[in-house]
Formats: C-alpha cells, sequence, structure tokens
C-alpha cells in the first residue's frame, strides 16, 4: 500500500480521535452536573457511548494501526529521539482515553464522585498531549 495514502488514512483517524477525546470530557461536565435527572442522565451516558463505540475506539485503533505501517514502512523514523518521546506521549493518550473510559462506566453505573470543575481540568490533558505530539513530529527537533 502506498506510504501516503496509509498517512493520509492516519491523519485523519488522529483527527477523529482527537476531537472524541476533546468533546467526551465536555459530555462529563454537563453529565455531572444533571445525575440527578435518570432522564437526562441515560440521554448523557447514550451520547456517550455512541461516541466512544462509533468515533473514539475505531479511530484509535485506526490511528495506532496505521502509526505502526508507517513505522513499519519507514524503520528510520525510530532512530531519532523525538519519536521515541512522540510514542510515549502516545502512550500517554491511549491511558488518557482508558481512563475517560472508567469515567464514563462511573457515570453509567451510578457511581460518579467527580465535579463540573475536574471534568473541565482533564479536557486539557489531551490537548497537551496533542500539542506536543504535533510540534514533535513537525518540527522533528
Amino acid at each position: 500500500m502506498n506510504f501516503l495514502v496509509v498517512k493520509a488514512v492516519h491523519i485523519i483517524a488522529i483527527i477523529c480521535w482527537m476531537a472524541a477525546l476533546l468533546y467526551l470530557p465536555r459530555l462529563f461536565v454537563y453529565h455531572s452536573s444533571h445525575t440527578n435527572n435518570e432522564e437526562i442522565n441515560k440521554l448523557f451516558c447514550l451520547m456517550e457511548k455512541k461516541l466512544i463505540n462509533i468515533i473514539m475506539h475505531p479511530s484509535m485503533a485506526i490511528s495506532l494501526i496505521t502509526g505502526t505501517l508507517m513505522l513499519h514502512l519507514d524503520m528510520s523514523y525510530m532512530n531519532f529521539w523525538w519519536m521515541h518521546l512522540k510514542l510515549i506521549c502516545i502512550v500517554l493518550l491511549i491511558l488518557t482515553h482508558r481512563y475517560f473510559m472508567s469515567l464514563h462506566h462511573a457515570f453509567v453505573e451510578s457511581r460518579n464522585e467527580k465535579n463540573e470543575m475536574f471534568f473541565r481540568k482533564i479536557n486539557e490533558m489531551p490537548t497537551v498531549l496533542m500539542i506536543i505530539i504535533v510540534c514533535l513530529i513537525v518540527l522533528k527537533p
């Protein structure tokens, strides 16, 4: 398969994954202030579930597959320190993804103890990682 096609699919998947990672905590912000209303609580759980299952999980999987394929097609990138740092940031992004899943499950199981301010703060986690990753891959310091 053409490297540029894989790269294009990778970029598209990353955009989708990041959109979901940025939107899910925003849903948590609003969800956390409506947990007493059963109907609204169910609606937020459904919205979060669809975002996770339709966009977030598939785009993460495609991002990881195409990223791994690109590295396999051109292993010379592994000779640079910035690629290793980028891979560490990707692991942190995956851990963030997993943490957001646990927060969603807490809402589904009606055991969320976090407040709106907490969710506003964690919304910045994927943003910071995204900025670092983009700077590393574009600037190649």
